[in-house]
């Protein structure tokens, strides 16, 4: 695929902006009152003194018994002193390498995050439907991933492959996304095997040891909602934790299923859950970075089905950055739809889900691309409507310019009264650099479409995925790192890999 770079956009078979981070131009919007902040944030804290959190990992309840925590049996409960104690030493912002350092990135303060979908049973494509995926298909999605350069993130694995053996496969997905990608990728956390699995390759990949490894992992941490930390998560939390990585702490409180059925009292969960497993980071490794995870939604009501992309989400994505900022923690959030088609449901939920996040503070958007179906399934059309609204939203954020010839005066008297601007120097001069270039919107006239032959959008994506498809070059890697990591797959593999929980 032929390419050109001009003013900070990459031009060519497919429109694209360069690669980088656009910083967040506004002020968060506060969409609770401060004392609301405050209501929700010391119920949460009466609520881990009081109730308390289930700790399943004996190792955890231990840690947490050694910082000062009141353990009886398998409950766990923290005083407000000494949450506060322990939230002090997280760090506002962090950097993440990636092993292209022109990719690493920046978290916290204005900067955000846009990360690929991560961790689905299925994938789709308008071509075969859903289907179980194989690695062979995951690898193609990782090379399209690679590709989208507003997608600055791995997220874990954009869905099972199906066709490996369950104990080993994540070993082949950590491989892939080392050798196809040069951009940051995120590590499985499910149990102490496979977590220490992506660290060691991790290692590997920089040519370090695993206590050496810079800040170069993210994880996420789901929390058993309601109030339990169940072990496999726990080990993974400690072992991230323990290795100077990052954890991503995200309680999954559906209002009306696993979290009340108000959104006030989701969020007091949440909350509540979030800070204890941040309280854990700090007590295995102070100061170590972590994050506050947000991905509190609603059910529908009829049917006991998760919603993704409504209006109560987009509020809860909001009010959770205000609670991730009360605690000074930097604040995850997800880009979801609930959508059954690449349709004009999966389009509007998503736009909503990312607005919500946007102007909520994020610094992590976890499926900004891709998700599909609740979070069963990676779409390739999805991906590439999604990386539109991605670019979109960069270009929305970037600040508008007010200098002499922005302002325009010249071009204004060159058309004079009457007149108009398509041949104006100004105008001449930006013909590709003044707005945002579509990969995927078509603005042509409906006769002009139908003469086309009324392409519409998810047609549109399937093309472009392809065109990028094609277009892939994979990273050079030094071949002893290569083979270094295909002989610790081997390894464990002959091991056994990763036990069943």
């Amino acid at each position: 695929m032929s390419r050109r770079v001009r003013s900070g956009r990459v031009l060519g078979a497919v429109p694209q902006r360069a690669f980088g981070q656009v910083p967040l131009g506004i002020a968060p919007v506060e969409v609770i009152s401060a004392d609301q902040v405050e209501a929700i944030h010391q119920a949460a804290l009466k609520l881990l003194a009081g109730t308390g959190m289930k700790v399943l990992s004996a190792e955890a309840r231990g840690m947490f018994a050694g910082a000062g925590a009141e353990v009886a049996g398998e409950m766990v409960r923290l005083e407000a002193g000494l949450v506060g104690d322990l939230l002090a030493s997280v760090p506002g912002a962090f950097t993440l390498a990636a092993r292209n350092p022109a990719k690493n990135l920046r978290f916290g303060g204005r900067n955000m995050v846009f990360a690929s979908v991560g961790g689905p049973a299925y994938v789709m494509d308008i071509d075969g439907g859903r289907r179980d995926g194989t690695y062979a298909e995951m690898c193609d999605f990782l090379r399209v991933i690679q590709t989208l350069n507003v997608v600055q993130q791995e997220g874990g694995g954009p869905f099972e492959p199906m066709d490996l053996p369950a104990n080993t496969r994540h070993l082949d997905i950590y491989l892939a996304q080392i050798t196809l990608l040069d951009k940051s990728w995120q590590t499985q956390t499910l149990g102490l095997a496979r977590t220490m699995d992506g660290i060691e390759m991790a290692a590997i990949m920089f040519g370090c040891s695993p206590d050496s490894l810079p800040v170069s992992l993210l994880g996420i941490i789901n929390t058993n909602s309601p109030l339990q930390l169940d072990i496999p998560m726990a080990e993974g939390l400690i072992a991230m934790a323990r290795h100077g990585q990052v954890n991503v702490i995200t309680p999954f409180t559906l209002a009306g299923a696993m979290a009340p059925v108000s959104i006030a009292g989701a969020l007091v969960l949440q909350h509540a859950e979030a800070m204890a497993g941040i309280c854990l980071t700090q007590i295995v490794k102070q100061g170590v970075p972590v994050m506050y995870g947000g991905f509190t939604s609603n059910v529908d009501m009829r049917s006991g089905a998760p919603a993704f992309g409504t209006p109560e989400y987009a509020k809860a994505a909001q009010a959770s950055g205000q609670l991730a900022r009360r605690i000074g923690v930097p604040f995850r959030s997800s880009n979801v739809t609930a959508a059954n088609a690449v349709d004009a449901q999966a389009a509007y939920e998503s736009q909503m889900a990312l607005w919500g996040a946007i102007t909520g503070g994020v610094h992590l958007i976890e499926h900004a691309a891709g998700w599909m179906h609740g979070g069963l399934t990676a779409s390739y059309e999805k991906l590439i409507l999604d990386a539109e609204m991605l670019q979109m939203m960069q270009a929305w954020m970037e600040p508008l310019a007010t200098d002499d010839a922005a302002l325009g005066l010249e071009a204004i008297a060159e058309a004079g009264p009457g007149g108009h601007f398509f041949g104006t120097a100004q105008t001449m001069g930006s013909y590709e650099t003044a707005f945002h270039a579509p990969m995927l919107s078509n603005w042509d006239n409906y006769p002009t479409w139908l003469e086309k032959g009324a392409e519409e959008a998810p047609r549109r994506a399937n093309r472009v995925w392809k065109e990028l498809l094609a277009g892939y070059e994979e990273p050079k890697l030094d071949e002893a790192v290569v083979e270094a990591l295909e002989e610790y797959v081997a390894k464990r593999k002959a091991e056994g890999g990763a036990p069943m929980n």
